[in-house]
C-alpha cells in the first residue's frame, strides 16, 4: 500500500500569530522553521510513508521541503486550508498513492513511533484513524485509507467533524488518543508546557 504524507505549512514569517504577543516575528519564522524541518525529519524516518508532499504558499517552506527529499505543491489563489489539502491529496492520488496521513507541522513532541502506531490502526481499509488535540476540538494527526474517502473539515471542531465524516462513508473509525499528537503549538499556554523556546531548544 503506497502511503504518502501531506503537510500543510502555512508561510513561515506568518504563522503562529497568536504568539505575536510572546515572540517577535522573527522568532515565530524561526519556530516555524524548526518545526518544519522536525516533522519531514520525523516522516523521513518511516518507511511506510512512501513520500512526504507538502502544500504551501510560501517558496522557503517549499524550497526546504525540497532540500529534505520531499515533493511540493504550490498553494495558490485566495488561501484556504481545506481546499489544499484536497489538492495535494488528488496530487498524491495521481502518482499512485492510496491511502494518506494529512499531519500538521505543529506537533513538537511526536516521535516516528507515534506516527507508526497511527498508520497500522489504520491497515484494513476503508478506515479513518483521527488523532485529537488535548482540547478534543482538533485534528492533529488523520489517516484515510482508501485516500479520497472523505472530505476534510479542518476548522473549528473538525475532530467531531471529521468522525462524523468517517461514520457517513462508512469507514471503521479510530480514535487515537496521544499526549505526543495532543500538543500543538498554537497559543501561548502550548509553548509553556514544552518550556518555551528554550525547551525546544531555540
Amino acid at each position: 500500500m503506497a502511503t504518502w504524507a501531506i503537510v500543510p505549512v502555512k508561510p513561515l514569517r506568518r504563522g503562529k500569530s497568536r504568539l505575536a504577543g510572546l515572540l517577535t516575528e522573527e522568532q515565530r519564522t524561526r519556530l516555524n522553521r524548526y518545526l518544519l524541518e522536525h516533522t519531514l525529519t520525523i516522516l523521513n524516518e518511516i518507511s511506510e510513508i512512501e513520500h512526504t508532499l507538502v502544500v504551501s504558499r510560501d517558496p522557503a517552506a517549499l524550497a526546504l521541503t525540497r532540500s529534505m527529499g520531499g515533493r511540493t505543491v504550490l498553494e495558490d489563489g485566495a488561501p484556504q486550508f481545506n481546499t489544499a489539502i484536497k489538492r495535494a491529496t488528488i496530487v498524491a492520488q495521481a502518482q499512485g498513492a492510496r491511502a494518506v496521513l494529512i499531519l500538521p507541522a505543529d506537533l513538537p513532541l511526536v516521535e516516528p513511533a507515534d506516527l507508526k502506531e497511527l498508520l497500522m490502526r489504520g491497515n484494513n481499509p476503508p478506515t479513518v484513524v483521527i488523532a485529537p488535540d488535548r482540547r478534543l476540538d482538533g485534528t492533529n494527526g488523520l489517516f484515510v485509507n482508501p485516500a479520497g474517502l472523505i472530505e476534510y473539515g479542518y476548522g473549528p471542531g473538525s475532530f467531531h467533524c471529521h468522525c462524523a465524516r468517517a461514520t457517513e462513508a462508512g469507514a471503521r473509525l479510530e480514535i487515537m488518543h496521544s499526549d505526543h499528537f495532543g500538543l500543538d503549538l498554537d497559543l501561548p499556554e502550548d509553548l509553556e508546557l514544552v518550556g518555551g523556546m528554550k525547551g525546544l531548544k531555540l
